[in-house]
């Protein structure tokens, strides 16, 4: 089975574990045959579980902007791919592939019953508005231009606009659009997107695209010594 967030999660509790042991049947960890295996439960990754988790991708990439940033307004040396490589992983991963699934799949739903249209109005808007910003930072941290004063100035403020934007946008598709997407469609309607999704994902990424996706971010988390999470915590 496929490893990573399109396989299938494992689910079983700590319960429901003790309980299969119980009645004669094998743990996980006693299983040794694929039969064994196929009897402990799974559960499926949803469609907007999959949109929340690329949110999550995003909000690294934020990060990283942020790190760019702060070094700039601190006079450090700071290389154009500080921002010029989180700026191609938004135009490949966000913007020609997860908004183009809310854009195709999800707002449709939502604008087909008329339920939330102003929100899905919005939401549209600024995804248009956000591909125009990541245009205007990838044509500055190239190289040639990112050594000048106010190519690097419309940077920045192409950066903090772009996080102004996009902190707030994922949080209501989060907390509002998503979970009405439930209330909305029957889970059948559910189950479909997601397997659309994983479709392509597969298309544009090849095996575990999402994966891929958060080891790059990974790498330039580390490349920039923001990667400990231990360094986030106040003092």
């Amino acid at each position: 089975m496929k490893n990573g967030r399109r396989g299938f999660l494992r689910a079983a509790t700590a319960f429901g574990v003790a309980t299969f042991a119980e009645i004669g049947g094998p743990t996980r960890a006693e299983a040794k045959s694929e039969d064994d295996k196929k009897a402990v439960p799974e559960e499926e990754v949803t469609a907007t579980e999959d949109l929340m988790r690329e949110h999550g991708v995003l909000n690294r990439i934020l990060l990283v902007f942020e790190e760019g940033m702060r070094r700039l307004r601190e006079k450090k040396d700071v290389s154009p791919d500080v921002f010029h490589k989180p700026a191609l992983l938004v135009r490949k991963f966000v913007e020609d592939y997860h908004e183009k699934l809310e854009e195709n799949f999800i707002f449709p739903e939502f604008e087909k019953q008329k339920k939330l249209t102003e929100l899905v109005k919005v939401l549209r808007q600024q995804h248009a508005a956000g591909r125009k910003t990541t245009d205007v930072i990838l044509r500055n941290a190239a190289a040639d231009q990112f050594r000048k004063e106010d190519p690097r100035k419309e940077l920045v403020a192409a950066c903090q606009a772009f996080i102004r934007m996009y902190r707030p946008h994922e949080a209501r598709e989060d907390t509002v659009l998503f979970p009405a997407l439930h209330k909305l469609v029957p889970a059948t309607r559910i189950k479909e997107l997601g397997e659309q999704f994983e479709k392509e994902e597969d298309r544009l990424f090849g095996d575990e695209g999402f994966e891929k996706t958060v080891v790059e971010v990974a790498g330039i988390e580390k490349q920039l010594g923001i990667y400990d999470l231990a360094l986030f915590t106040p003092t």
